[in-house]
């Protein structure tokens, strides 16, 4: 009596351009691991796959646009996040999610980022920070931890990096988070919380580079660094923004969690209150529900 295999179906796979595979990221990357969080919390969140859309820039984590089965647009380097206003505007109606890397949304593209935030346009940006610019050969990046090697600083870097959760919050954004490649159930439900979410949402994902960021500074595997992840990040849901950032002075702490969860007007809200009282209701933006 031959045994019979059953072939168990990955829970992910239905959101996945399985005909683009193998996928161009690297052994012990982390991007992989964060899209499996974001197929999961796709399916989790309960949004119309034909209301959702994904929009990335240019670099490693760029590429998630093009193996994702959604509407999406893989766009040039900076502009991920006024491509996703620009949609957002024209069909108000869509879920708009910009997934890209941090040099791509805090370097070329940072001032899109800080008025994205202050606009409050509801849009939800997932930035991997992975220190580097891994797919150009490792230039540092605006978040390339204090001394840190990189091509571009082959004594390291002496420039402070930023601390991107402040800096949305600082400027608006209405839910903020952070959370590592190792915190897997805690990015998935941040994932689905920031899409279902009015108004501008950002979460920052530290995740290894094992090629070029780990090698280049002798950290070890990706195994390593998320054992490191593991050990040194602390939880401190709603902490302070201006105390979350990397710091010479406590490089080995990774503070992570739920920075800020708040409720305001989103653009185009604030836009149709303002057009209202002016112009009367007949010129309220189309997409005034």
């Amino acid at each position: 009596m031959s045994a019979v295999k059953s072939v168990q179906e990955n829970p992910v796979e239905e959101f996945l351009r399985t005909d683009r595979l193998p996928h161009v990221w690297c052994s012990g990357c982390g991007i992989g691991t964060t899209v499996n969080c974001f197929a999961r919390a796709v399916r989790k969140c309960g949004i119309p796959l034909e209301k959702l859309a994904v929009i990335s820039g240019i670099g490693c984590t760029g590429r998630v646009a093009g193996y994702l089965k959604l509407d999406s647009i893989h766009v040039t380097h900076g502009r991920a996040i006024p491509f996703a206003t620009g949609l957002k505007l024209a069909n108000p109606e869509l879920t708009v999610v910009v997934y890209s890397g941090d040099g791509d949304i805090a370097a070329i593209g940072g001032n899109h980022l800080i008025n994205a935030a202050r606009r409050n346009v509801d849009i939800t940006v997932i930035m991997l920070n992975n220190f580097t610019y891994a797919m150009t050969g490792g230039q540092v990046t605006p978040t390339a931890p204090f001394e840190s090697i990189n091509t571009t600083a082959p004594y390291g870097a002496y420039e402070m990096p930023f601390n991107l959760p402040h800096l949305v919050a600082s400027c608006g954004a209405v839910y903020v988070a952070r959370w590592t490649a190792y915190h897997v159930v805690q990015l998935t439900k941040a994932m689905v919380e920031a899409m279902n979410k009015k108004g501008f949402s950002f979460i920052e994902v530290i995740s290894p580079c094992p090629t070029i960021f780990l090698r280049r500074n002798r950290l070890g595997d990706s195994v390593a660094e998320l054992k490191f992840y593991k050990e040194h990040s602390v939880i401190k849901h709603g902490a302070d923004t201006r105390e979350v950032g990397w710091d010479e002075t406590r490089p080995d702490e990774i503070i992570v969690g739920k920075f800020v969860d708040i409720e305001r007007p989103d653009y185009v809200e604030a836009m149709n209150t303002h057009l209202s009282k002016r112009l009367g209701d007949k010129y309220v933006w189309w997409g005034k529900k």
